[in-house]
C-alpha cells in the first residue's frame, strides 16, 4: 500500500529526513537511498508516495519513495528473491552433502556457517547505523564478507532486511563475489584442488 505526504524534515548533508503523511500521524523517517529517483535529491516541502514499513525498534520508516507526478520504482520481479533464496538453500545442502560423502572437509561447511553469520549480523548492523547516523560498515567489507563464504547470510539479509537489495552497483559487485566463490568451491572438487586438501590435512 502507498501513502502520500510531505518531506517536513530534509537534512541533506546527511542524506536523510522526515515525513508526514497527509490527514497526520506519525511521522517516517526516509533515507536518501529509499528515493526511486536518484538523480533529485529532495529539498524539503516536497509531496511524495511511499511505501511504509517498520524497523527492528517499531519506527515507521518510507520505503520506495517518489515525488508525486514520477513513476514509483519497480518491486523486484515475481518469484525473483524466492528464486534466489532457493539457490542460496540448494549451495549450502551441496555443501553439506559433499561433507558427508568426503569430498570436502567439515572445515568448509563451518567457513560458510560462521562467515554467513557475520554477514548477516554485518548488514543488521549496517542498516541499523544508517537509520540512526552513525558510523556505517564499508561496502567493501560486506562484499569481502559475500566473497569469503558469507554470500548466502548477505543474501538473507538482503532480502529479509531490505538492505542493500536495490543498489546497482553493489549488486552487480555482490554477484561477481557470489560467482568468485563458487568458482573457487568447484576447484576443490577438480585434481588439484583435491591434491591440496589432501596436503593441507596431512599437515594439520
Amino acid at each position: 500500500m502507498r501513502y502520500q505526504g510531505r518531506i517536513t524534515t530534509w537534512k541533506d548533508d546527511k542524506g536523510f529526513g522526515f515525513i508526514t503523511p497527509y490527514g497526520g500521524g506519525e511521522q517516517a523517517f526516509v533515507h536518501i537511498s529509499s528515493f526511486a529517483n536518484r538523480q533529485r535529491r529532495p529539498q524539503g516541502n516536497e509531496l511524495v508516495t511511499y511505501e511504509l514499513v517498520v524497523d527492528g525498534k517499531g519506527r515507521a520508516q518510507a520505503n520506495s519513495v517518489a515525488f508525486v507526478g514520477e513513476k514509483p520504482a519497480q518491486s523486484a520481479p515475481p518469484g525473483r528473491s524466492n528464486v534466489t533464496a532457493a539457490f542460496a538453500f540448494c549451495f549450502v545442502g551441496f555443501v553439506v552433502v559433499a561433507v558427508i560423502v568426503g569430498r570436502l572437509p567439515i572445515a568448509v561447511l563451518i567457513l560458510y556457517v560462521v562467515t554467513s553469520i557475520v554477514a548477516f549480523f554485518a548488514y543488521a548492523f549496517d542498516k541499523s547505523a544508517a537509520l540512526r547516523n552513525e558510523w556505517r560498515t564499508k561496502e567493501s567489507t560486506l562484499q569481502l564478507f559475500s566473497l569469503l563464504g558469507g554470500w548466502p547470510g548477505a543474501l538473507a539479509a538482503q532480502r529479509l532486511l531490505r538492505h542493500k537489495s536495490a543498489k546497482t552497483s553493489f549488486q552487480v559487485t555482490f554477484w561477481l563475489s557470489v560467482v568468485l566463490n563458487c568458482g573457487a568451491l568447484g576447484w576443490l572438487f577438480s585434481p588439484s584442488g583435491a591434491r591440496t586438501l589432501k596436503l593441507l590435512a596431512g599437515a594439520a
